[in-house]
């Protein structure tokens, strides 16, 4: 027969009935060494005992006997793969002991974790811009949102972008023309490239008026080439733009202004990279994204945001998040169709190394990391040149990260010199507000969630480790 333990049961039994185990001993007629040994699981519990446990406090013995402590084992196993557990994780033997002499202490610590849980979702969804309500508090936190719920890719705007050029394509090297043609025939509009002095602080401007767009000299050749794609989607496709806008679900007229400029930015760089074309070369070269920035006339940074869009049902890329940032630490710029979780304001984390590749300008820095849930992404960063408008404004960079899940480390050019076995993986988080590395050598704040109080007996790495 198998055998039934009921230790904590038992025990939960008679303290319920403020009794010792003395007392519970003469009320069943053994030892008070024996309930001991039943309470400890020690030993399994006869028939003759679980009727008598029947007789004297009218337990069920079904109830009594039935053994929730495997799932419950099960569960409190899970809590302690938590990271935060990772220094001084208790062994299996030590959670069987738990839930023997403390089964409500291991329901409380289950408890607590799932509420734990439930707020570092909440801070996770605040930095995210999940929800539209309450984290959405600015108008890019509104795009960014709506961008990830559509998994960065738009079939509307893809499908007009396919027959933007209609049945006889234009040579790249005649673009810019074909636009300033295309503009002219269609709307009646006029290209007209000015100074500098004469469009201060400004890249393009277009006057609805006069039916002219200026073109700041600022601007390179890709770059004007980009303006004038986004300004034919402004102009020609309103009404797919309106119902992008529509359904998105964002009423605040700045975040749907905001999201009408980064949709059309999408249809500039559809036409521009047309999916299939793209992917293909994408793929034949292992996304060698200045390859194909070259390839395709267009600036790295533009390629770049391209491949995150790469997610059509039965044709999908390798799916990407991209992050901006400029020599502050703030994100200017950020899309994402991974799981990875994106700051939204400053203070990405500083082990990202998108921040050293400051040090070396135009060249690509590649990088394993590790979120505190343990998912890990290959990462590559490189810096991307600004626009200068004055010789004071030089050196005016920004920098890009790219990076996937550590599966689609083989599909990327980047990462062959590397095994992803044998790769250094570095340990990183959202930003030190949220995350719960309390060892972290480069903690700019407290955290919020897993705050030690302060040791004045201990100084570690950081001041808000001690």
């Amino acid at each position: 027969m198998q055998k039934t333990f009921i230790g904590p049961h038992l025990r939960r039994l008679r303290i319920e009935r403020a009794e010792t185990q003395g007392m519970m001993a003469k009320a069943l007629g053994i030892s008070p060494a024996y309930v001991n040994l039943l309470e400890n699981n020690q030993r399994s519990v006869s028939v003759a005992v679980m009727l008598r446990l029947f007789e004297v406090y009218g337990v069920d013995w079904r109830d009594i006997a039935e053994d929730d402590d495997t799932s419950v084992l099960a569960d409190l196993r899970g809590v302690m793969q938590d990271p935060i557990f990772a220094q001084d994780r208790p062994d299996l033997q030590q959670l069987r002991a738990a839930l023997v002499h403390s089964p409500a202490l291991a329901q409380a610590m289950l408890r607590l974790h799932r509420a734990y849980q439930a707020a570092t979702d909440q801070l996770l969804s605040l930095a995210e811009g999940g929800d539209p309500v309450v984290a959405s508090t600015t108008p890019e936190a509104a795009v960014h949102d709506y961008f990830r719920r559509n998994r960065n890719h738009f079939r509307e705007l893809e499908e007009v972008a396919e027959v933007f050029w209609g049945a006889e394509p234009v040579e790249r090297d005649e673009i810019y023309t074909a636009l300033k043609h295309r503009l002219r025939a269609r709307l009646g509009i006029t290209v007209r490239l000015v100074q500098v002095r004469d469009l201060p602080g400004t890249l393009r401007q277009y006057d609805a008026a006069r039916h002219e767009i200026l073109l700041s000299e600022a601007l390179d050749h890709t770059n004007r080439i980009f303006q004038l794609v986004h300004m034919a989607g402004l102009l020609e496709q309103r009404a797919v733009l309106d119902g992008l806008i529509a359904r998105s679900g964002i009423a605040e007229p700045r975040a749907q202004a905001r999201l009408r400029v980064e949709l059309a930015n999408y249809f500039a760089a559809a036409v521009l990279m047309p999916y299939d074309a793209f992917l293909a070369e994408a793929r034949a070269t292992k996304y060698d994204l200045d390859h194909i920035a070259t390839r395709f006339g267009v600036s790295f940074e533009q390629a770049c945001h391209r491949a995150t869009t790469l997610q059509r049902e039965g044709a999908q890329g390798v799916p990407f998040f991209f992050l901006r940032i400029d020599k502050g630490g703030n994100v200017t710029k950020r899309f994402n169709a991974t799981g990875f979780h994106l700051a939204e304001y400053g203070g990405a984390c500083p082990r990202l190394d998108v921040h050293t590749s400051f040090r070396t300008p135009g060249k690509i820095v590649p990088q394993f990391v590790e979120m505190p849930d343990t998912s890990q992404y290959f990462v590559f960063s490189r810096t991307v040149d600004r626009p200068t408008f004055e010789r004071h404004g030089q050196d005016n960079r920004l920098a890009v990260a790219m990076g996937c899940t550590i599966e689609h480390a083989a599909e990327i050019g980047y990462a062959e010199a590397f095994t992803v076995s044998g790769a250094r993986m570095v340990q990183i988080g959202i930003n030190c507000r949220i995350c719960p590395r309390a060892n972290c050598d480069q903690r700019a704040h407290q955290a919020t969630v897993l705050a030690t109080p302060v040791d004045e007996r201990r100084r570690g790495a950081t001041r808000f480790d001690s």
